[in-house]
């Protein structure tokens, strides 16, 4: 008998359902929060609100472009944590009283694992290509940068993570700084393509072993910036696609550095990505780029696997669902989790 599992995603602003037949993707709807672009960052509290609004009608027709009944569910997934609290609180109650009335087994999930498993949702139409265990998967979003090596869906070994700020937040924050807007990362990604990535040097931290460091590469922006301005107050609008591609070029060089050396040392050649900062075209590229020089088998989530979606939620939830393993009614959302 098939085990088709539904989704459920809300650790921040996007409220996503998905269904999965045997890892087999039927449906994924997301209702993004365009609220927040006024605020510069999320707001909490808008964003729960929004989630309440979103969930009832987002699972509905994450089950009707299944062509499923909602009978037809064998277990229901949800993102426990980490994120926003009052978002996943939305996500848990809705998950927890659905699977209370069609009695089937709720199934939690850590939302980064999701992002390490987006490459397994299996679809019609597409190559469907998945990377063999163990491999290597660097993690990079808002809140998280990780080099994770993967030895099973359910078995994950941090090798290095960052110390202070995720590369994510790095964007965001640099973009806010020079008033690009937020998000950060898809506008300094625009604007990189129409620049010299050559032109500006950004200081770069020097961290023994695989871990990461933000903070730093941040302040020598800010420092340049003030500097510049202050020969030339029109030197921001004048160089800023040059300033853009300089910058992302040495946020990526400080991933790759990290994501060479630990496959070095492992001897992995499966290598992917995941998470928001998994949509940058320059990361893209030079992870391709690295897996051509080193003979490594990349693989990348396509552009609506990177950025929050309840199919890796579903995905995730379905190895857990394999392995025998539930979570009760009385479970609690997380705003942070430890570990895998």
């Amino acid at each position: 008998m098939a085990d088709i599992i539904l989704g459920i995603e809300s650790s921040c602003d996007d409220t996503s359902a998905a269904v999965i037949k045997d890892g087999w993707l039927l449906s994924n709807v997301i209702a993004s929060q365009d609220v927040h672009k006024a605020y510069g960052g999320v707001v909490p509290e808008l964003a729960s609100r929004d989630h309440e609004r979103n969930i009832v009608p987002v699972v509905s027709e994450a089950i009707s472009r299944a062509g499923i009944r909602k009978e037809d569910l064998t277990a229901i997934a949800f993102t426990r944590g980490p994120g926003l609290l009052g978002s996943l609180l939305v996500g848990t109650s809705f998950a927890k009283t659905f699977a209370l009335s069609l009695g089937i087994p709720l199934v939690m999930v850590n939302h980064l694992q999701g992002h390490v498993l987006a490459n397994f949702v299996k679809q019609e139409g597409s190559e469907n290509r998945q990377p063999s265990f163990p491999y290597l998967c660097l993690l990079v979003s808002g809140g998280n940068s990780q080099i994770v090596k993967v030895n099973s869906p359910l078995d994950f070994e941090i090798l290095g993570q960052t110390i202070d700020d995720a590369v994510g937040e790095a964007f965001d924050k640099c973009s806010k700084m020079m008033g690009l807007g937020y998000p950060g990362g898809p506008v300094i990604d625009r604007l990189a393509k129409q620049g010299d990535p050559l032109r500006f040097k950004f200081a770069k931290p020097h961290i023994e072993g695989l871990d990461y460091s933000f903070s730093g590469i941040k302040t020598s922006l800010l420092y340049f910036v003030r500097d510049e301005m202050a020969k030339d107050p029109e030197f921001m609008e004048k160089n800023k696609e040059d300033i853009c591609a300089s910058f992302q070029k040495a946020l990526i060089d400080i991933l790759l550095d990290k994501l060479v050396k630990a496959a070095k040392q492992t001897g992995i050649k499966d290598i992917t990505i995941g998470g928001g900062v998994s949509a940058n075209s320059g990361l893209r590229g030079r992870i391709v780029e690295e897996g051509q020089k080193r003979g490594w088998n990349t693989f990348l989530p396509e552009f609506k696997f990177t950025t929050d979606n309840a199919a890796m939620i579903a995905i995730a939830g379905y190895f857990h669902y394999q392995a025998g393993e539930r979570c009760p009614m009385d479970i609690a959302p997380v705003s942070r989790i430890a570990d895998f």
